[in-house]
């Protein structure tokens, strides 16, 4: 009988999984290897999958003060400005999928989660750097070994500590499977800009995505409209800095940028500070459990940011499994049917995410030819009935209804 769990990271996977574990009547303790809990970066895009889950983890309204609801995603020429596609979101997200789509920023979400795990007197371990787990063949014990020497143990632990997750390494290292991510050959750059810095009505009050050669540029509002949120993405052959919050040299981004699209250009000019780190990628997992220990959200399907579904996959995964737990006494049955739950659908946004890299980018034939047939579509409105039907199996999913039909 699982009772006592452990969840390693307390990043915005690990506090999902955390929320809804103990909302399901589990005990849990949260290890975190930073000695402070902050959220870095920027802004995130939250599509109606992941607000069916804050709805259900009920932190949704105390977001709700932090988000931005933007009418449509825009699709635009890097240059021209000219759309390829227009698809609603906003109030037709919450007519067609029962649930919003936001933008907010990362450390708004994070401290939202935060106060809900605290409220509920969650125990969260900072300082605290899990370096392997080991379970033994006569005990349903997992033993987390720490890197001053503890250990501790618990009836299972959760993996939510990220793309290079030590729980990761030693899961796969005993199913016999590489655990490298790989660099993807594109890095990206991230900031903010408030918007009373701007132009007044510069940017859209949209999903905005800028397309262009071995580049691509995305702008939304946060925090009710108070901020503009970029991502650009360029593409490099190599990538030699250890640390993923490198702070970036504007001069360089805005020089990379200074033939794209005046709106582009504007933003950069008004930019402060940006952060640059590589993207890293890693072909689907055939498995995410061993016996009492499982993965979450990128320690097992780590998404490039072409889709938008990095932090939705994790919110997705956290509440499937505490679900799970909770339906099947049988440990070993509920994970395996976490991961059955789970593999084909994250597997799926990956290689789609990892596709779109290419549109994007303009970097074959192939996506210049679609780029071609879209822009050749969009005066009919074609485009982005097309578009439209590519996300909807994205945002479609209710994660609860998934539940209820395992």
């Amino acid at each position: 009988m699982i009772k006592n769990i452990a969840v390693v990271g307390a990043g915005i996977g690990g506090l999902s999984c955390a929320l809804a574990l103990v909302k399901q009547g589990f005990n849990v303790t949260v290890y975190e290897q930073a000695s402070t809990l902050s959220e870095v970066g920027a802004g995130l895009q939250l599509s109606p999958n992941a607000m069916h889950v804050l709805h259900q983890l009920g932190v949704a309204e105390s977001l709700s003060r932090y988000a931005f609801s933007p009418e449509n995603a825009v699709m635009r020429h890097f240059n021209s400005g000219k759309r390829y596609f227009s698809v609603p979101l906003g109030k037709a997200c919450l007519r067609q999928f029962g649930a919003e789509y936001w933008h907010v920023h990362r450390a708004d979400l994070h401290k939202v989660l935060l106060n809900a795990c605290q409220q509920l007197q969650i125990s969260i371990k900072l300082g605290s750097v899990i370096t392997t787990y080991v379970q033994q063949n006569d005990s349903d014990a997992v033993r987390l070994i720490l890197a001053n020497g503890d250990v501790a143990a618990y009836d299972l632990v959760v993996g939510a500590d990220g793309i290079h997750s030590n729980v990761q390494a030693t899961l796969l290292a005993n199913a016999g499977l590489d655990s490298q991510a790989r660099f993807t050959g594109q890095v990206a750059w991230r900031g903010t800009v408030k918007t009373s810095d701007l132009p007044a009505n510069l940017v859209e009050p949209n999903a905005n995505l800028w397309v262009g050669p071995g580049k691509h540029f995305v702008s939304y509002y946060l925090r009710g409209g108070a901020l503009v949120n970029f991502v650009a993405v360029e593409e490099r052959s190599k990538w030699q800095q250890e640390s993923w919050t490198q702070e970036g040299d504007i001069a360089t981004l805005r020089s990379l940028f200074s033939d794209w699209h005046p709106e582009v250009q504007e933003i950069l000019a008004a930019t402060q500070k940006t952060f640059v780190w590589a993207l890293h990628d890693r072909d689907p997992l055939t498995t995410w459990t061993d016996k009492n220990v499982t993965l979450l959200g990128d320690a097992c399907h780590p998404m490039l940011p072409f889709l938008a579904q990095g932090a939705a996959m994790a919110i997705e995964d956290a509440y499937m499994l505490a679900g799970l737990l909770k339906k099947y006494p049988n440990s070993e049955l509920a994970l395996q049917t976490y991961q059955a739950a789970r593999l084909k659908r994250t597997g799926k946004i990956q290689l789609k995410a990892r596709q779109n890299a290419a549109l994007y980018h303009m970097s074959d034939g192939v996506s210049r030819v679609k780029l071609k047939v879209l822009a050749g579509l969009s005066a009919a409105n074609i485009s982005s009935v097309l578009a439209a039907k590519q996300l909807h199996t994205i945002y479609a999913y209710d994660v609860k209804a998934a539940l209820d039909n395992e």
